[in-house]
C-alpha cells in the first residue's frame, strides 16, 4: 500500500524508535507498506484475505497452512497446544519444526513423537510431517491470542528476540529466549 489504510497499524507496543514497525511492514519495499497477507481481488473489486504469506509452510514446492497441522495435532489427547513454522535457513535448507506442549501429566517420549508424525502423515500427507517434533513448555501468543509463528520463524532464522517482539506484547515471553537458544543449538549442529 502506498496510501494509508483504515486497518493499518500506526506503531507497535514497546517500539519507541519504530524499528520493529518499519522492519515488519516496510523492509521489503522501502516506502511501501507490505502487510504480508495473501489477497485475491475479484472482478467486483471485493477482496478475499487468505492469510499470512510469510508464515505459510512450503515443503518441496507445496504450500501448506499451519492450521491444517494444528487441526490434527491438537486433537491428540496428549497434546494441549502446538506451533509449527517453516524457515529458510542461512545454509539454504528449509527447516520445518513442530513444537508441542504435552498435556498435563504426559511424558514426552519417542512413542508420542512417532504417534504425532503418523497422525499427520495419515490425515494430511507425508510432506506435512515436520523435520523434528520438539516438546516445549508453552506457545507464545500475541495478547489477542494469535500464535507467534512469524516472530519464532525470524528467531530461528537468526533474528534477535528484541527485534521481533516486545516482551509486554506477548504471553509467555520467556519462550522467545528459549527459541533463541534453540536456534543457537540448531546453527551449531546440535
Amino acid at each position: 500500500m502506498t496510501a494509508p489504510l483504515p486497518s493499518m497499524p500506526l506503531h507497535l507496543v514497546n517500539d519507541p524508535e519504530n524499528e520493529r514497525y518499519l522492519g515488519s511492514y516496510f523492509d521489503v519495499y522501502p516506502g511501501v507498506w507490505r502487510h504480508g497477507d495473501w489477497v485475491t481481488v475479484d472482478s467486483d473489486l471485493s477482496v478475499v484475505v487468505a492469510g499470512r504469506s510469510d508464515s505459510a509452510l512450503n515443503r518441496m514446492g507445496v504450500r501448506m497452512g499451519s492450521a491444517d497441522i494444528y487441526a490434527v495435532v491438537e486433537q491428540l489427547p496428549h497434546i494441549s497446544d502446538s506451533l509449527v513454522i517453516g524457515a529458510e535457513l542461512p545454509d539454504g535448507r528449509y527447516f520445518m519444526p513442530l513444537f508441542v506442549v504435552p498435556a498435563e501429566g504426559t511424558t514426552f517420549e519417542d512413542t508420542l513423537r512417532n504417534s504425532i508424525a503418523t497422525s499427520i502423515k495419515q490425515k494430511l500427507s507425508p510432506r506435512h510431517v515436520p523435520d523434528v517434533i520438539v516438546p516445549i513448555a508453552a506457545v507464545p501468543r500475541t495478547l489477542t491470542g494469535k500464535k507467534l509463528e512469524v516472530p519464532v520463524k525470524r528467531i530461528i532464522q537468526g533474528a534477535a528476540v528484541a527485534d521481533v517482539s516486545a516482551e509486554g506484547a506477548v504471553t509467555h515471553p520467556e519462550m522467545l529466549a528459549w527459541f533463541a537458544d534453540f536456534a543457537t543449538r540448531l546453527s551449531a549442529g546440535d
